[in-house]
């Protein structure tokens, strides 16, 4: 019974509210990133050929 009195009169005690508040600067985020792309493509000959006799067509 005293030990449910201790933890009452300890909980009493704590602040019932939390404050959060933004910084006054405003937070920075350095990312390093390195983006690499490689782009394989293969064309089929009838396609290839088709460019070469028209090669305006793009």
């Amino acid at each position: 019974m005293t030990r449910t009195i201790a933890i009452i009169g300890l909980t009493g005690a704590l602040p019932g509210c939390i404050n959060v508040s933004a910084p006054d600067k405003p937070i920075e985020i350095n990312l390093n990133i390195n983006v690499t792309q490689e782009v394989v493509y293969r064309l089929d000959g009838e396609a290839k050929s088709l460019i070469q006799q028209n090669p305006g067509i793009f």
